[in-house]
């Protein structure tokens, strides 16, 4: 039990730290050693990102550590998730997340989908620079109940109104609920193109994700 821990314990640290290969190195010992690979994402990896992610909320911590610690979570996440059968993972939904046709920024939303992982949600990240019918696509291959679109830059919001636009056309619209956020956008823009909500910052779409999800339950 007590090497169990010193491992979750080194998992831990090591996404705190933003440091790839010793969580690689630490998730593979913790599955030579046969740790529950549940207990790995959910003892070890979660843990560290949520962490880090607090302290970016209180702005103590910058925004290359929330960076270096989402990617090496996902390092870890990479090799634990081929030993989880489907069935057991537990996740609250899956949210759609990509930042719209013409824009190839992803800081933001790689920051996003870190918490949002950490969570408990289903991420589908499908990168930068994505067209309105690949959202739906994959919104509807995953079963997901949210899409997050991003936009960086004024002359890629019309990107995020595409989505809306498309959706409608295929009848789809109810389906999903639709967040939008990036420098550019806001609450305005939002209502303007209807979307259904607008997150200024990571943390907020964290808790904006969230609360789509039990209203979309509850209907």
């Amino acid at each position: 039990m007590p090497q169990k821990q010193d491992i979750l314990d080194r998992l831990r640290s090591g996404v705190i730290s933003g440091d790839e290969e010793a969580v690689r190195l630490a998730t593979q010992e913790a599955i030579a050693k046969n740790v529950d690979p549940i207990e790995i994402v959910e003892r070890g990896l979660i843990p560290g990102v949520a962490e880090v992610g607090a302290k970016f909320e209180r702005m103590e911590a910058y925004l290359t550590d929330m960076m270096m610690s989402a990617d090496a979570m996902k390092a870890g996440m990479s090799i634990v998730l081929t030993k989880i059968p489907r069935e057991k993972i537990r996740t609250q939904g899956t949210v759609v997340l990509g930042t719209v046709k013409g824009d190839i920024h992803e800081i933001g939303k790689s920051i996003l989908g870190a918490l949002l992982t950490a969570a408990g949600l289903d991420v589908l990240d499908v990168g930068c620079d994505v067209p309105a019918s690949v959202f739906a696509k994959k919104a509807e291959e995953s079963g997901a109940i949210i899409i997050g679109a991003s936009s960086l830059m004024t002359t890629t919001l019309p990107g995020q109104k595409d989505i809306v636009d498309y959706l409608n056309s295929t009848g789809k619209r109810g389906k999903y609920s639709l967040l939008v956020g990036g420098g550019p956008t806001s609450a305005q823009w939002a209502e303007e193109i209807g979307a259904d909500g607008y997150a200024e910052t990571a943390t907020d779409g964290v808790k904006l994700a969230l609360r789509e999800l039990e209203e979309k339950r509850r209907k």
